[in-house]
């Protein structure tokens, strides 16, 4: 059983709506994520890119996954993103409850459980 040491919420950015739920799709069916909150509002991101301050509109998912499904999660959105340096940031969880983490869990095995 997975313990709130092992669990890992990830924050992503996506340009558009559509590329979100595409990828919210894709690594949830992929057992790579749990489940992935898509705020279906944008929220607006001041960075830092190519040495000028830029402003964009962008759609957050926050993906639930374990330590264990990480690197393959970053992949999976790395290739199916379309920013050339997506946001990929991986918060642990120091808690959660039982039963929330025991699904989290069954969610992402690589194999199949009763």
């Amino acid at each position: 059983m997975v313990s709130g040491k092992q669990a890992r919420v990830v924050l992503v950015t996506c340009g558009s709506l559509g590329e979100a739920r595409r990828i919210a799709r894709a690594v949830v069916e992929g057992r790579l994520a749990a489940c992935v909150n898509i705020v279906g509002a944008p929220v607006e991101s001041v960075y830092r890119w190519k040495g000028k301050v830029e402003k964009a509109r962008e759609y957050l998912l926050v993906m639930k996954t374990t330590e264990a499904r990480l690197a393959a999660l970053e992949r999976e959105v790395t290739r199916l993103h379309n920013y050339d340096v997506p946001e990929f940031i991986a918060l642990a969880v120091s808690a959660g409850s039982r039963e929330y983490l025991r699904w989290l869990q069954l969610c992402v095995a690589t194999r199949r459980y009763r």
